[in-house]
């Protein structure tokens, strides 16, 4: 019996031992594994950093975004431009620019002038070894393009990569001010092509308006549009497509149905007419000459073959795009005076603020980490936004504190007065309303109406992506915002969800001014401003822009409302940049069809086509059938129960709001008197 247990106790103590060598073994096993993964992680995120391709042919629920929209502010172009003298190069340097500009990412989807440019005006640098071209951390403002010799590319110490002949870097400087995310160093003696931001953008815009005066004057010569006004006429020039034909190519053909409209930019083309069987030449047309007019207004056949003498290049407008473009019984634009009448019976002049700055109190944090901090509602690249009230507690506003200093070194000083500006005078129920505005040596400060609900970048975070009743519904407040402000001759410019607000009732209000522009319908503007992936395509190619640019926003928004991300995102701004302007839309098989129609009309490349930038206006957007159960008029008279409000949570005033740490640091003191106005 002794012996047994014997036994069984050395049995269950070699248990016990292989048991603990198991565990052992487990644990190792669970290490190498933890290590794995983190190795996995820190590859992918190189791969992220170089740009490999992923592998996988799959097709992928486009990611939520995570993080907030970063900004663009506009950047004043220079009155005077001294260019730099022009550096003559051989075919073979030119070729090698050449070669570097189409491999490029962005670069790529510039035009055949542009491109041509680009070659004449860069110039050249040459560095020793070991000379710093560009530093991570600071501010850029010039591309290189690399002639010959080596250089490395370091991020926080860590080699990416290396650049040699042929290879672009650090060109997103020439579009705006930003910071550099890497240092490029030479390792060997290195010569570079390079080109500053205010050289390019001075000459693409010069370039861009000296186009659109010129078409603009070969439009005024046709009898059919010469009743058209310069509103209407630009309209036409933003709707039209560039198309280039080759030698002998026919653009048009004698007894052919009639359905577009020829402008030649660039070439001859050769008009003959069919006599007796043969082929008679009329006439030859050169640049800045037309035909194909009649098409637009009758039902046409062809009166002669237009064709190619050598490479042409025409811009053309068809008759479909063109009838949507210029209402011809009614030569009349932007008409919603109908539309907006009940909207603007029900407005009403708001009495003058009897706010004062020492009356605010600021409402602090009753809980959590912060507890007994002022409350921040946002933060954002020009300021913070505060919740404040009164010292009676009679109402909560939001107040907007911004850095005088700061305003005067980013150069924004006029966009901080329109914002002010524009925000006094509107009175519209989907557009944040100021109540006062105050300032100090060191700030500048605007009380606006608090809205309790919150950003909706932050309901959708919380949620993923929006169903459509909750997406059209928010679509429709900015709609309304934009009714509001076109009729006043106002662009927005950064429509992206962190800039809409939700009220206590789930309505939602547009807020931050600051890149909003006042402007002549028929007019464009040129500066480089937005947020990237919202950005429409002609302020990425700088071609002059409009009003159209709001309803592109739109589109973009609808799209991330429903997705949770916006239709053209990357980690890399010129990759954001070369989407947009490659245009691709990819829709998830949840969303519906009618959400996918007004996207992509609102998302067309040219402008003129966009939905609400053709002859009804906004109108258009309305009586999309996405929108078609929507009481447009109950809307605007704030009469229909919002779907938002299930969003909005309970609790303290500030519960629908991110949090934020309380910032400490004080602005430099400003005396430049910019803002005696304010």
């Amino acid at each position: 019996m002794e012996k047994k247990l014997e036994e069984l106790k050395q049995q269950l103590q070699k248990q016990c031992m292989i048991n603990q060598e198991l565990q052992r073994q487990n644990k190792d096993l669970e290490q190498r594994l933890q290590e794995k993964e983190r190795l996995l992680q820190e590859l992918n995120g190189q791969y992220d950093e170089l740009g490999v391709p992923s592998q996988s042919g799959n097709v992928v629920e486009p990611e939520i975004r995570k993080s907030r929209a970063a900004v663009i502010a506009s950047e004043p172009l220079p009155e005077t431009l001294e260019i730099r003298k022009r550096v003559k190069k051989v075919a073979s340097e030119t070729s090698l620019i050449v070669k570097a500009i189409q491999k490029n990412d962005f670069l790529s989807r510039l035009d055949d002038e542009q491109t041509a440019m680009m070659v004449d005006l860069l110039a050249v640098s040459s560095y020793k070894p070991n000379d710093d071209v560009i530093k991570e951390g600071t501010e850029g403002d010039s591309m290189y393009i690399v002639a010959a010799g080596e250089l490395l590319v370091t991020q926080a110490g860590q080699t990416l990569r290396s650049l040699t002949t042929g290879d672009v870097f650090g060109e997103l400087a020439i579009l705006y001010n930003c910071r550099r995310t890497a240092t490029v160093k030479a390792k060997t003696a290195v010569r570079l092509w390079c080109m500053e931001r205010q050289t390019y953008r001075t000459i693409i815009t010069n370039k861009s308006k000296k186009k659109r005066e010129q078409l603009l004057g070969f439009l005024k010569t046709s009898r059919t549009l010469k009743e058209l006004n310069d509103v209407q006429l630009s309209k036409i020039i933003d709707s039209m497509e560039e198309v280039k034909y080759q030698d002998k190519d026919v653009i048009v053909r004698e007894g052919a149905e009639a359905n577009a409209f020829y402008i030649i930019l660039k070439g001859e083309v050769l008009v003959t007419k069919n006599v007796n069987g043969h082929q008679k030449q009329i006439r030859r047309m050169g640049k800045g000459e037309h035909f194909g007019e009649q098409a637009l207004i009758r039902e046409v056949l062809r009166t002669a073959t237009c064709s190619a003498e050598g490479p042409v290049t025409c811009l053309s407008i068809d008759k479909e795009v063109f009838e949507e473009t210029i209402p011809i019984e009614h030569l009349e634009l932007f008409d919603d005076s109908k539309v907006l009448q009940e909207a603007e019976a029900s407005e009403k002049s708001s009495p003058g603020s009897t706010l004062r700055f020492k009356d605010l109190v600021p409402v602090l944090y009753q809980e959590g980490r912060y507890q007994g901090d002022p409350v921040t509602l946002g933060v954002g690249g020009f300021g913070r936004v505060e919740l404040v009230t009164t010292v009676n507690h009679e109402e909560y506003y939001a107040m907007k504190r911004v850095s005088k200093k700061h305003i005067v070194a980013k150069r924004q000083e006029e966009h901080m007065l329109f914002e002010k500006k524009i925000l006094k005078a509107t009175q519209c129920n989907f557009i944040v309303s100021l109540h006062a505005a105050f300032k100090d040596t060191r700030y500048i400060y605007m009380v606006m109406e608090f809205c309790v609900g919150g950003e909706i970048w932050t309901k959708l975070k919380e949620v993923g992506r929006f169903d459509e009743p909750i997406a059209m519904f928010c679509t429709a407040c900015v709609v309304e915002a934009y009714a509001y402000l076109h009729k006043k001759n106002i662009m927005y410019r950064d429509l992206k969800p962190e800039n809409l607000m939700l009220d206590i009732k789930g309505y939602v209000k547009l807020v931050d001014f600051g890149f909003s522009k006042e402007m002549v319908h028929g007019d464009k503007t040129y500066s480089f401003v937005g947020t990237p992936e919202y950005m429409a395509p002609e302020i990425i190619k700088n071609q002059g822009h409009d009003f159209a640019v709001d309803f592109w926003s739109l589109g973009v928004l609808i799209y991330e409302l429903l997705v949770g991300s916006p239709p053209f995102s990357s980690s890399e701004p010129q990759k954001i940049y070369a989407k947009i302007l490659d245009g691709v839309l990819k829709y998830p098989p949840y969303m519906s069809e009618a959400a996918r129609s007004i996207i992509s009309k609102m998302c067309r490349p040219r402008p003129g086509q966009r939905l609400g930038n053709t002859k009804n206006g906004i109108r258009d957007v309305r009586n999309h059938r996405w929108f078609s159960s929507m009481n447009w008029h109950k809307l605007r008279v704030g009469q229909l129960d919002a779907p938002t409000v299930r969003l909005i949570r309970k609790g303290p005033c500030y519960i629908n709001f991110d949090r934020f740490p309380l910032d400490q640091t004080k602005a430099e003191e400003e005396f430049s008197g910019w803002d005696r106005d304010f």
